[in-house]
């Protein structure tokens, strides 16, 4: 097995593999950026805002990642059709993803819209927290519509290997954000000082814009995903829905119950008081960030192999899973020695941090250089392999079982009542990655999850 594994660590493949796998990471790393010039702007004035923006972040993210979850349909099926070179599946399972996700986006912005307290609420008790991050989940809830298009026509791009289209716009939209961060929160060029809530107009703004601008370069170019009106009317057929909900509704699902529980994990972490929420809020965009090239192999692994599956290539696409695997774990080994190195240099950055909260956020750092290892495998296994392959059922059934029968319950046991400190308690989130690494590598060598998705469909 080693010798055909091996094989695509060189050529062409691998080529391949990353002219997907860096525009993606870039544009991780972009969308990361947003919550960290928030946080790294909002820091300067005090850990109050660092950690009313770190719960609402965290609920946005719950929000944003089961918006990934629904395109993973459109995700899927684009994929293979590309892989089959059917152009008319390919517009067509987009335009559908855009339908889904817009639907998804309208349920979650209204709820951040009408009940902000109440979602704040879930992770502290302390009034000035709520109210701050209230403020700034009630105007960022509608920013969810610009994620929604922007994600859906991101898959689409993806599959037919153009991930840097909206790169490129991705890089417009954080550089916009910075600059209205800057006018804003701190009141330059005449416009009032709005703190937390200049940071969530920064937000929503940057977003529209992004994604105005995507759509806008993608019709003057009559690219192939310049759907018209006729294409949207085509796809609201319920056969067509029905298969792109039948991998969407459980990856969505998938999606949701991870998020939520990453937020559970947030909560818990909350119950120690605003420090705890503050060192956390810290590390949320910096592990975003450390997990941008990780990320980008997982996905651009996704659309290598779902490709191979749509042309029916079965052989070279369970080869293919084994060698970005293996490659993704020294990515992770690489990616947590530069964390290292860079500790101080990065935590520097956070000037408005205590002392107290400045250390207790240093053990976080350690902590989550050693999970990135961990946490390479079971993402590039999960997200880059079984998912191509349609093998979602698997991957929702473990993610449930890992993280709210396994890892949430022995976290919460050694918070609550043993009451370990937090640099501890931030640790267990690492167990529910080894339980999934050794699910994940169980299911790929049974090969159950090598399905051709779209054979016989026109």
């Amino acid at each position: 097995m080693s010798h055909p594994v091996l094989l695509h660590f060189k050529g062409e493949f691998f080529r391949r593999l990353m002219l997907i796998a860096f525009p993606i990471a870039l544009q991780t790393m972009l969308f990361s950026s947003r919550s960290l010039v928030d946080i790294l702007m909002l820091g300067q004035l005090g850990e109050l805002d660092v950690a009313a923006i770190g719960i609402a972040g965290k609920a946005l993210f719950v929000a944003t990642i089961m918006l990934f979850g629904v395109t993973t349909g459109g995700a899927l099926l684009t994929a293979q059709y590309w892989g089959a070179q059917n152009k008319l599946g390919v517009k067509q399972s987009t335009a559908l993803t855009v339908v889904m996700t817009t639907i998804t986006a309208m349920i979650a912005g209204g709820i951040f819209l009408f009940f902000p307290e109440q979602v704040i609420g879930l992770a502290t008790q302390s009034e000035a927290v709520i109210e701050l991050g209230a403020d700034y989940l009630r105007i960022t809830s509608m920013s969810l519509f610009a994620v929604a298009w922007g994600s859906s026509m991101a898959v689409g791009l993806r599959a037919m290997h153009q991930p840097g289209i909206s790169t490129f716009f991705s890089a417009i939209g954080i550089g916009l954000n910075m600059f209205l961060n800057w006018v804003l929160i701190f009141g330059q060029f005449g416009a009032p000082a709005m703190g937390i809530v200049g940071a969530a107009v920064a937000t929503l703004v940057s977003g529209l814009v992004e994604v105005s601008l995507l759509y806008s370069y993608l019709y003057s170019r009559r690219h192939l995903l310049a759907f018209g009106f006729s294409v949207l009317l085509e796809v609201l057929d319920w056969v067509k829905i029905k298969r792109f909900l039948s991998l969407s509704l459980p990856t969505t699902f998938n999606h949701l119950a991870w998020s939520a529980g990453i937020f559970v994990y947030h909560a818990i972490i909350g119950q120690a008081g605003v420090q705890g929420l503050a060192a956390l809020s810290v590390m949320t965009p910096i592990e975003s960030f450390s997990l941008a090239l990780i990320i980008g192999i997982s996905n651009a692994s996704a659309v290598m192999i779902g490709n191979q599956l749509g042309a029916n290539r079965m052989e070279e696409a369970y080869y293919q899973a084994w060698a970005v695997s293996f490659f993704n774990l020294f990515c992770g080994v690489m990616v947590a020695l530069t964390m290292l190195l860079m500790k101080d240099t990065v935590l520097d950055l956070f000037s408005a941090l205590s002392g107290d909260t400045r250390e207790l956020a240093g053990h976080f750092f350690l902590v989550f250089a050693l999970t990135i290892i961990v946490k390479s495998l079971p993402m590039t296994m999960i997200v880059g392999v079984l998912r191509a392959g349609g093998d979602i059922r698997f991957c929702f059934y473990q993610d449930i079982a890992a993280q709210w029968f396994i890892g949430i319950p022995v976290t919460a046991f050694a918070a609550l009542v043993l009451k370990l400190p937090l640099e501890w308690i931030y640790a267990m989130l690492m167990l529910e990655e080894l339980v999934k690494v050794v699910g994940s590598t169980i299911r790929i060598k049974t090969r159950a999850w090598m399905n051709n998705l779209v054979a016989g469909t026109h």
